[in-house]
């Protein structure tokens, strides 16, 4: 089947758009299950009444694992505050109300807990010895919440807008979790692009909510060391071990 260039390429798959549709071609490497894994989460999130693109079809495109999807066309936030940097904390407070509709979802079946999946990551991390795998799970057991949907990967990248509506895409990190976690997670994505936009971010989220910066950075070494699971670059490895050190010291 002809997809024609694709239009962009992750670590997992590789996105082609054709007949106003997206088509999601993964990685060989992955298990079988994967298409529908992610294609699961999704359309929970579509459910739940999310402006999220419509899952179409979990298929094989040339014996791979494929999605195909809604195509929601528009720029994201983030290309948009990159024309008009500005109105940083205008689009930042869309994002933030959008961000605090998802986490008011209360979430479990069909989504994976994010205990379990931030146990795995920890695990995982080449950086962290035993010692601190064990330290950063015995906090991370002791956290108690109620769980509720996140997004697992929330940032103005992840954000479309479409004929003034605000389309959330990329949904494979999502659980069923802590919102406070989720929020840590959106504040370490940003301080590693611009710390003037994390700060920005964590501040007008505590005060569009009854949250406290210290109750959301209790998370921040548990999310540093999933972190490290990930492909990310020597420099914020070093970053992502300071914090683990400074908040979970050994």
């Amino acid at each position: 089947m002809d997809l024609g260039h694709p239009i962009a390429k992750g670590n997992t798959a590789t996105i082609y758009l054709l007949e106003n549709k997206i088509i999601k071609i993964f990685n060989d490497y992955l298990p079988k299950s994967e298409s529908v894994y992610e294609a699961n989460k999704q359309k929970f999130a579509y459910s739940c009444g999310l402006f999220v693109p419509e899952i179409l079809d979990v298929t094989e495109i040339d014996g791979k694992q494929a999605i195909i999807m809604e195509y929601i066309k528009g720029s994201t936030m983030g290309e948009i505050l990159f024309e008009n940097r500005q109105k940083a904390a205008y689009y930042m407070k869309i994002s933030i109300d959008i961000q605090q509709r998802i986490h008011m979802i209360t979430a479990d079946d069909p989504l994976e807990p994010m205990a379990g999946k931030l146990r795995l990551q920890i695990e995982l991390a080449p950086k962290l010895d035993e010692k601190y795998k064990s330290a950063l799970i015995h906090k991370l057991d002791s956290m108690t919440y109620e769980k509720r949907l996140c997004h697992g990967d929330f940032h103005l990248f992840n954000l479309v807008m479409s004929d003034h509506k605000v389309a959330i895409i990329d949904w494979v990190d999502s659980s069923a979790g802590d919102i406070r976690a989720d929020i840590y997670r959106t504040y370490l994505l940003y301080s590693h692009f611009s710390m003037e936009l994390a700060d920005m971010y964590l501040r007008l989220y505590c005060e569009k909510s009854d949250l406290s910066k210290e109750e959301i950075f209790k998370w921040a070494p548990i999310i540093a060391g999933a972190r490290l699971s990930e492909n990310v670059s020597s420099k914020e490895s070093e970053q992502l071990m300071d914090i683990i050190n400074h908040y979970c010291p050994l």
